[in-house]
């Protein structure tokens, strides 16, 4: 993680509302090139709205999300071509099911990049060793466990070199033998460099592998630090309630 340099992820009092309902109130958070920074909170606390207003899915009521110094919120930004540098892996894998595997993550390669299939291919098949598939390029979602759905959704992203990966409850959709999997290519990654931000209840994950956990709650941000603090020594009243309620539940 790299400290002095500017972050790649930046938030200035960004407010989201659901009509009446504030979801996001004002929060300010930024990134830093290579870490892991790790949101937990209740449900409903704004974790994913917060994720998705940073690649505009959700488009943010007021505030700035800058990308690698750049306002995505400014009008007439190119925000399909940011969208690039900022990969996204859903709870659902968002797989095509008419595709394979290698079809799936060289699709945006192809159609949005313009690369030859040859080209993309190559890429495509990196990105499926990455996350330990280089096997199943062949094989189509439905002949894939949950787990090899989701590395294939993760190598989709990786597929277009993004700055930085958002993951969305990326385990909560899976069977619990398989998150084993798609755990340790998301600390893989980590060692390798890659920038990412985890919304999860994955604690275990957040304590081993976090620089740096975020609390949520009620659409704020209410405390932050490294993993051993967060999680040995929590200040706020209502994390400490939080992460009583995550232990009764073991």
């Amino acid at each position: 993680m790299k400290q002095d340099l500017p972050p790649i992820l930046e938030l200035k009092g960004l407010v989201k509302s659901f009509g009446a309902l504030q979801v996001l109130k004002g929060i300010d958070f930024s990134v830093q090139p290579g870490e892991l920074a790790f949101i937990i909170g209740p449900s409903g606390s704004g974790k994913s709205t917060l994720l998705r207003c940073c690649n505009r899915l959700e488009e943010p009521d007021g505030g700035s999300v800058t990308v690698d110094g750049i306002d995505i919120t400014a009008p007439g930004v190119d925000i399909n071509r940011l969208r690039q540098k900022i990969g996204m892996v859903f709870q659902s894998f968002n797989l095509y099911p008419h595709m394979t595997a290698l079809g799936n993550v060289t699709l945006a390669l192809r159609k949005v990049q313009g690369m030859d299939k040859a080209t993309a291919d190559a890429k495509g098949r990196a990105a499926l060793e990455r996350v330990g598939l280089t096997d199943k390029a062949d094989a189509y979602p439905n002949q894939l466990s949950g787990g090899q759905q989701q590395r294939v959704g993760i190598a989709r992203s990786l597929a277009l070199e993004p700055l930085i990966v958002l993951f969305d409850e990326p385990t909560s959709a899976l069977d619990p033998e398989l998150v084993g999997g798609v755990l340790k290519v998301m600390r893989e990654l980590r060692e390798s460099g890659m920038t990412m931000v985890v919304v999860s209840h994955e604690m275990a994950f957040a304590r081993a592998a976090a620089d740096r956990v975020v609390f949520m709650d009620q659409g704020q941000i209410v405390e932050q630090g490294p993993p051993e603090e967060v999680f040995g020594n929590p200040k706020h009243a209502r994390l400490r309630e939080f992460l009583a309620t995550l232990a009764d539940r073991h």
